[in-house]
């Protein structure tokens, strides 16, 4: 893929060639990071008691280590999306533009029925499908199909576009489209987190699109910052600044309650409630202060890591290198994990099956669940047997790089 004049960073050395396939060792820390932290949340939706009692965000009972383990959280969805956008960029390099449209495109049409089959089987185990989830992956895979189209466009041209979508979005906060007419689900679709009832089956809109979108083209307008011929201090530079930047246009338009956020922050009777306040921003859609305040310190993560090889960032960066092999197998494995933890704590399997903490909070999960010390104890187990089965695959992977549907996986 050729960069234009009017493309091309200031800061790529231009008498140098773009070279052949490397990582990007600080993309994989992050990635694989954030996969952890992630199953983190899921273990804390099917172990934790206080996950089918209320929101953990919720400032009246919430607690601050329950506050912050579902806030951490926040950086997985957003820093997922933005690092494939980059690496779709990277991909682009090596292989030209023709080969990223092809797999942009089918990788994307084989995450949405990924997310439709095999993931909402995962989150439920329910086999008539009764209930369905448009989730991260479903999310992820129209943004690569969007990106399929955008990539033809000029870098500038699709950084715009990325940064209306993410900036002016929140604009469109007060449309609604009530009903459950194909407006309703399609409006839905674009930017309103909804449930639907279509006969005996659900639909949760988890993840409206078009923000998402935008969050992806931008990832991949920062691709070529990572080429191998960009000077790494000038890198380094370049992404403070940029993370820093987001943060403080965060805290200035947060302070100011005007815009970025259909949820206001407020004074509350203790400092630490009103820091809450003010850093619990909305995931549903993601608004722009909850991209900023997430995707800003991903780029200073991103700034200090290039070098780090030390023991435990060679293991998380295992996690980084095979994310969507460690997401389907993480749901199953959780899931399964809580089938056993409700027969040893007196309950029947079953309870455990076609449950939702999403509407209403599931009331034959009464009385069910651990602390949250113990629900830590279970992630950390299972973030180590995960390992073990990303390394296995990992390896595989290595050796066998010859099979094309490994690139799907």
């Amino acid at each position: 893929m050729e960069q234009t004049a009017t493309s091309t960073p200031v800061f790529i050395k231009p008498d140098l060639k773009p070279s052949g396939p490397y990582r990007i060792e600080s993309i994989d820390l992050l990635r694989g990071l954030i996969m952890i932290i992630m199953a983190l949340d899921h273990v804390r939706d099917y172990f934790h008691a206080d996950a089918f009692i209320h929101d953990p965000l919720d400032l009246g009972p919430t607690t601050p280590w329950l506050y912050f383990t579902r806030w951490i959280t926040h950086f997985c969805a957003p820093l997922f999306m933005f690092l494939s956008g980059i690496s779709a960029a990277l991909v682009g390099y090596r292989k030209g533009r023709p080969y990223l449209t092809r797999f942009l495109l089918t990788r994307g049409i084989w995450l949405i029925f990924l997310e439709l089959t095999v993931v909402c089987f995962a989150w439920f185990f329910n086999p008539s499908f009764s209930t369905e989830l448009l989730g991260v992956i479903w999310a992820l895979g129209w943004s690569m199909i969007f990106l399929a189209a955008l990539i033809h466009l000029p870098k500038w041209l699709i950084a715009t576009i990325g940064l209306a979508m993410v900036f002016t979005h929140n604009l469109l906060d007060g449309i609604q489209v009530n009903g459950s007419q194909a407006a309703s689900f399609g409006w839905a679709i674009l930017h309103e987190f909804r449930f639907f009832q279509f006969g005996s089956n659900t639909v949760a809109v988890a993840y409206p699109l078009l923000p998402w979108i935008g969050v992806m083209a931008l990832g991949y307008c920062l691709g070529p910052v990572f080429r191998n011929n960009v000077d790494p201090q000038k890198r380094k530079t370049f992404l403070l600044t940029a993370g820093i930047s987001s943060l403080v246009l965060f805290v200035v338009l947060r302070y100011s309650n005007i815009y970025g956020d259909p949820s206001k922050w407020s004074v509350q009777q203790s400092g630490l409630l009103t820091f809450f306040s003010f850093m619990k921003v909305t995931k549903y859609p993601p608004s722009l202060l909850y991209l900023l305040a997430t995707i800003g310190p991903g780029l200073i993560f991103l700034a200090f890591t290039e070098t780090r090889h030390g023991i435990w960032a060679r293991r998380i960066k295992t996690i980084g290198r095979v994310p969507m092999f460690y997401y389907l197998v993480h749901l199953y494995l959780i899931h399964i994990a809580s089938l056993i933890a409700a027969v040893a704590s007196g309950r029947p399997w079953t309870d455990m099956v076609n449950f939702s903490t999403w509407t209403n909070f599931e009331p034959k999960l009464k009385g069910y669940g651990f602390s949250l010390a113990f629900t830590y104890l279970v992630w950390i187990t299972l973030v180590v047997i995960l390992y073990l089965f990303c390394k296995r695959y990992d390896r595989y992977k290595a050796s066998h790089r010859e099979k094309w549907w490994l690139s799907y996986l």
